[in-house]
Order: C-alpha cells, then sequence, then structure tokens
C-alpha cells in the first residue's frame, strides 16, 4: 500500500456512514444509491447496513462467536470442530496443530492458511498470508456495521474434505425476509483456473445471472442430498431477518455450517444481467 493510499484510508474513517456508503456505491457503479427508496438489492443492503443494527449481528459474523450462536439454534452437529483459538498470529501454537488443519482470522474472509500436510507447511509463508489481513476490517471498508465490534482472533479449524481429497463446494443461500430463495453455488476457489459461480433457485434451477469477476462452471452442477436439510437450517437461522445469506458444505452427503454474511461482496458488486439487481 503506497503511503498516498494508506493517508486516504486513515481518512476514510473520519467520514461518516452515510456519506462514505453514497461514495463507495458510486465508485463501483458511477451512480448514487436511493436511499430514501431503494428499489435494487445493491441498495437495500447499503439501507440495511445504515438502519438495521442488532446486537446479535455481532456475534453472527464473527467466525468463532458463531459457532455457538448456530449450534444454539440447529445444533453442534453442524458445526466444524475448532481445534485453537488465540488472540494474535505470536500466539500461535503451531506443536500443537495436527497433521492436517485450517488457519483463518474470525473477522474477514481473505486469509485462509489450508494446511494438508504439517510437514510440508511453509510456516513463514502461512504467517504472511495472515499478516495481510490483521488489521482488516468489514466496518472501515465497506462500514459493515456488525464487523465494528468483532475483537479479532485466529482459531483454528479441523481440516474438512470429501472422499478422495477434493476441495469443499460453498453453497450460499439467500434468504430474503426469513425465507430461503437463492442458493450461490462456489467452486473451484483453490484451483488454478479460478472460482466458479452459479446461482440457483430453492428448486435447482439454473439461473441466468452471474457477477463480473467469475464465470458459471463449465461443467454441470448437481442437485446436493443435502439440499432440503440446508434450506431448513437457513430458514431457522434467518428468522425475523430482513436478509441474511448462511453458508453451507455437505461433506461425505452430511450438511456443515460455513459462515454468516449480511452484505454479499459489500453490496459493491453488480450482477449481470443488471435486471437481477431489481429480481433480487
Amino acid at each position: 500500500m503506497s503511503k498516498v493510499e494508506k493517508i486516504l484510508k486513515e481518512l476514510s474513517k473520519i467520514i461518516p456512514d452515510r456519506l462514505y456508503i453514497n461514495l463507495m456505491y458510486f465508485r463501483h457503479f458511477h451512480r448514487f444509491p436511493n436511499l430514501k427508496e431503494p428499489q435494487t438489492f445493491n441498495e437495500k443492503l447499503q439501507w440495511l447496513k445504515l438502519y438495521d443494527r442488532r446486537p446479535e449481528y455481532t456475534a453472527m459474523v464473527d467466525k468463532y462467536l458463531a459457532k455457538e450462536y448456530v449450534a444454539n439454534i440447529i445444533g453442534e452437529e453442524y458445526i466444524i470442530p475448532t481445534i485453537g483459538v488465540w488472540n494474535s498470529i505470536d500466539e500461535i501454537d503451531w506443536d500443537s496443530l495436527p497433521n492436517q488443519f485450517v488457519l483463518k482470522w474470525n473477522h474477514d474472509s481473505g486469509s485462509i492458511v489450508i494446511c494438508k500436510d504439517k510437514s510440508k507447511l511453509d510456516k513463514g509463508a502461512a504467517i504472511k498470508i495472515l499478516r495481510r489481513n490483521e488489521h482488516s476490517s468489514g466496518y472501515w471498508y465497506g462500514r459493515e456495521w456488525p464487523y465494528k465490534n468483532v475483537k479479532p482472533r485466529i482459531i483454528a479449524e479441523q481440516y474438512m474434505s470429501n472422499d478422495g481429497g477434493e476441495d469443499l463446494i460453498d453453497f450460499k443461500v439467500h434468504n430474503f425476509n426469513g425465507t430461503p430463495e437463492v442458493i450461490l453455488v462456489c467452486r473451484d476457489r483453490y484451483k488454478e483456473t479460478g472460482l466458479t459461480e452459479d446461482f440457483f433457485s430453492k428448486k435447482w434451477e439454473h439461473l441466468d445471472v452471474s457477477r463480473p469477476d467469475h464465470p458459471q462452471s463449465s461443467v454441470p452442477i448437481e442437485r446436493p442430498k443435502g439440499l432440503e436439510e440446508m434450506l431448513r437450517l437457513s430458514e431457522q437461522l434467518a428468522k425475523d431477518i430482513p436478509f441474511v445469506r448462511t453458508d453451507f458444505y455437505t461433506i461425505d452427503d452430511k450438511v456443515y455450517f460455513g459462515e454468516i454474511t449480511f452484505y454479499p461482496s459489500s453490496g459493491m458488486k453488480a450482477f449481470v444481467p443488471d435486471v437481477w439487481d431489481k429480481t433480487f
């Protein structure tokens, strides 16, 4: 990050939330959001950032605290086991970690260390990945209010994979007014070919919509065996919430909870074709 970028980043912290959101939205969409009568999905996400601020949202987005929150609603059996938790990178007890594990911050989504063989782990590279987002904040970048008071911690989770060692597929259930309606399927996140994104209806109809950064998969995506279970669990977690996305994995046909997101892409990413922004 350049000196100018650092100065701009610090200056952004003194700008009120509403003004900042207006400026960021203009930067991405080349128009200001309609915050008085929002008409599109992305506009409504900006409105929710400003006016839907329930205290429990902070625990729901904290990847460590969310485990207990979610377990109390849908059950402990859907939670990926936690191996350890630390307040800083320097506190990580590397020797206590098993041969396979996953390390990640509880307050962001970009710094993940996946270890499939501890004897081959590049510890320096792993620390570099974690350092990258050590001081990041979903609040300051996108004014996503739930992240404002999340205490940064590093969590180690059990490494999970399907038979054959295939990378997990994300099933991201979009809930509108407590009802699951759309599932975003994310595949090949860690492959050289790059992440693919496909949207489906809850009846598993492929929707002709995408987002600019990631193409649709070139191979058909089968309806997951746990779809109905995911939709049921998602509805339980989304009760009485205007919009929330609940993420799941299916591992050897068993459903596991991933994370909770209130503002996908911070409400700053277009849909292709654009009509889907209004449809959503």
